[in-house]
């Protein structure tokens, strides 16, 4: 999104961002984040594999059926027992979503472009990192901008969303409530109403 805004500014009228990954972590992975990519990438040809395979389809299904023991196991002979029960969050953590929103991911874990989505993102994640720095160097001016962070979000993570927002002079950190890192699951009003500010804001400078 930061691209995007820089890239294109006529067009942007003001950004939103939750939580937006911070750039300088991962221009210079150290051992451990790098151990992190080739693993994330890993899964995802696996889950990738399995879409066009059907057995994906099959994980859905026990899942649906609330079979959560049977889709474990198969899961793990998928992905050679390289995702582990932390992991089940990564992609999103499906049981805080409402039924309707499950069913989309269902669906979308069903395809094999969405794992081969997942697994570029993550393994050009040092390159769009890179991008970033170089191309969103400067402030927003006066663009409409927020940031938003959970509460119980790392000293360094609000630092970081705080210098971000303080880089428009219209730019603002909000503090979502009650939230972890999926704020969107956790305090969707907060975003909410954070989206409905920012318009009102933009509509007010061309009343």
């Amino acid at each position: 999104m930061r691209l995007l805004a820089a890239r294109h500014a006529g067009e942007t009228a003001g950004l939103v961002l939750i939580e937006p990954a911070i750039p300088e972590e991962w221009v210079e992975p150290t051992g451990d984040q790098r151990v992190l990519i080739a693993r994330g990438a890993r899964l995802c040809g696996y889950g990738a594999a399995a879409a066009r395979h059907g057995l994906a389809r099959v994980v859905s299904v026990l899942v649906s059926l609330g079979a959560l023991g049977l889709a474990r196991a198969l899961v793990k002979i998928v992905s050679r027992g390289g995702l582990r029960r932390e992991d089940e969050g990564i992609l999103a953590p499906v049981q805080t979503l409402p039924p309707d929103a499950r069913q989309v991911l269902r669906r979308m874990w069903t395809q094999p472009k969405f794992f081969e989505a997942l697994g570029s993102q993550i393994e050009n994640v040092c390159a769009s990192a890179d991008e970033v720095l170089r191309e969103t160097s400067g402030t927003y001016g006066d663009l409409p901008l927020v940031v938003m962070s959970s509460a119980t979000a790392t000293e360094r993570r609000l630092r970081a969303d705080l210098a971000l927002a303080g880089r428009s002079t219209r730019g603002r950190h909000v503090l979502a409530p009650d939230s972890g890192h999926w704020i969107p699951l956790d305090a969707p009003q907060a975003i909410v109403d954070a989206i409905v500010t920012l318009v009102q804001d933009i509509r007010g400078d061309k009343a």
